[in-house]
């Protein structure tokens, strides 16, 4: 009798999880990615903003399962799927499956406005993170060169649109970045003199977290320089900058730096299986699971992760994009591959939540903890902070280049990461007000 046959889509917290917990089953399980590697998206902002090099917070696929003899890596891009036939494509590969897990992820969205996609790039990939990275400090570098004040403070300022904890962090991680980073390296120019405005379309960032998390992080981003737009839509972005509409009025905002951290949406392999197995999507794309994980009709289907909309039993929202979520329904996926090989019954999903928190800057954070109204502010949730993205971090060599540099950090305000790798052009097509040709890294 052949063994069963998992396939699993995706090499993110889901997917590694999933793989890892299925070591001893009696069944083949294979990986697949478009990339052979982790990406620690949580960390991705230092990355973009020159904490971090994209090394410390990747690590290889193979390297990850190395241990788990039942588990084959493959990169290759999934595409199709035949579900009466049981079979994942990728291009011209075909992969045979008893079980289908699927956890691909998210991706930006600019809720239908696509054309604003050069203008001002998202955080989802290593790619996204280097690009991001030579925006930034190319604008500081063409203000340099700038020797008129309006189009100097152009350049100087940058508008991050998304008041979610990804924005938040990485406005805090620009203020850093400008005013003590950077200041004295330049001569014409102060880094310091740099405008950070943090947009937000509802009352208040962090929404996800009680009111006075929301204010607290706004007072400390204010030392940072960070201004915070709340109650603020974004109604165009262009090469020159983003027009706005708050109180009524609409409002141009000269930038030559727009960066997105304000929507996302299903990977396509959604559609993919609207389309081949009938599942619902909700408002964002992602497929709607049952308490198990599986979707209607095909219970040899699980999706999991960002790209799973699941709602508990008696919650009110489907659970949120974050990455422990995704590790335990990684670990739920592969406790009920093994209940069915055993013929035991498949338990429900339960999510224990420990909280949520959000980095602002230096020994400044948020952290919610648990599902409770307990909250803690400051240094203590700072060094909680630290610990827990320590402690998810895929790899001790990265746990400990990533603790080095940000005790570096700590000590010195040094990020040493501060590379334009993508190409000299950067700083002339700033000064120039000129999006990005075809050919650089673009968010969808």
């Amino acid at each position: 009798m052949s063994r069963h046959r998992v396939v699993i889509v995706g090499g993110g917290f889901a997917g590694i999880e999933c793989a890892k917990a299925l070591r001893a089953t009696a069944c083949d399980v294979t990986l697949v990615d478009r990339r052979n590697f982790h990406t620690f998206q949580p960390l991705l902002y230092q990355v973009a903003t020159g904490g971090l090099s994209p090394g410390d917070i990747a690590a290889p696929l193979r390297s990850i399962v190395k241990r788990c003899a039942n588990v084959r890596v493959l990169q290759a891009e999934v595409d199709d799927l035949d579900v009466e036939a049981r079979v994942a494509r990728a291009g011209a590969l075909e992969l045979p499956y008893d079980t289908l897990v699927l956890c691909t992820g998210v991706r930006h969205s600019y809720f239908g406005n696509d054309e604003w996609a050069p203008f001002a790039p998202g955080l989802k990939s290593v790619e996204d993170a280097t690009e991001m990275r030579a925006r930034i400090l190319s604008a500081f570098e063409a203000a340099e060169l700038e020797e008129d004040k309006a189009a100097r403070d152009a350049l100087l300022t940058f508008v991050v649109v998304g008041g979610g904890p990804t924005g938040v962090e990485l406005a805090g991680a620009l203020g850093e970045l400008s005013r003590f980073t950077m200041r004295g390296e330049f001569r014409a120019v102060g880094s310091e003199q740099a405008r950070i405005l943090l947009v937000e379309g509802a009352p208040r960032v962090l929404g996800m977290y009680q009111e006075q998390l929301s204010r607290y992080a706004v007072a400390a981003l204010a030392p940072l320089g960070v201004e915070v737009l709340s109650s603020t839509k974004v109604v165009g972005v262009d090469a020159g900058g983003v027009d706005v509409e708050r109180a009524g009025a609409r409002e141009r905002i000269e930038a030559r730096t727009v960066l997105w951290a304000a929507g996302v949406e299903a990977s396509p392999l959604a559609r993919v299986l609207a389309t081949r197995a009938g599942a619902a999507l909700d408002r964002a794309g992602r497929v709607v699971v049952r308490a198990d994980l599986s979707i209607e009709a095909h219970p040899e289907i699980l999706v999991l992760g960002d790209l799973a909309s699941c709602t508990p039993a008696g919650a009110s929202a489907p659970l949120p994009g974050l990455c422990p979520v995704a590790m335990q329904m990684g670990r739920a996926a592969a406790r009920a591959i093994r209940a069915r090989l055993g013929g035991a019954p498949v338990e429900p999903f339960r999510y224990l939540d420990k909280g949520a928190m959000a980095v602002i800057g230096r020994s400044e954070a948020v952290a919610r903890l648990g599902s409770g109204s307990l909250t803690i502010t400051g240094f203590l949730a700072w060094l909680a902070w630290l610990l827990i993205h320590l402690l998810f971090l895929v790899g001790f060599e990265n746990k400990l280049l990533v603790l080095i540099q940000w005790a570096n950090h700590y000590l010195t305000r040094n990020r040493g990461a501060r590379l334009i790798a993508n190409d000299a052009a950067h700083v002339g097509r700033l000064r120039r007000g000129v999006a990005a040709p075809p050919g650089h890294p673009s968010p969808r």
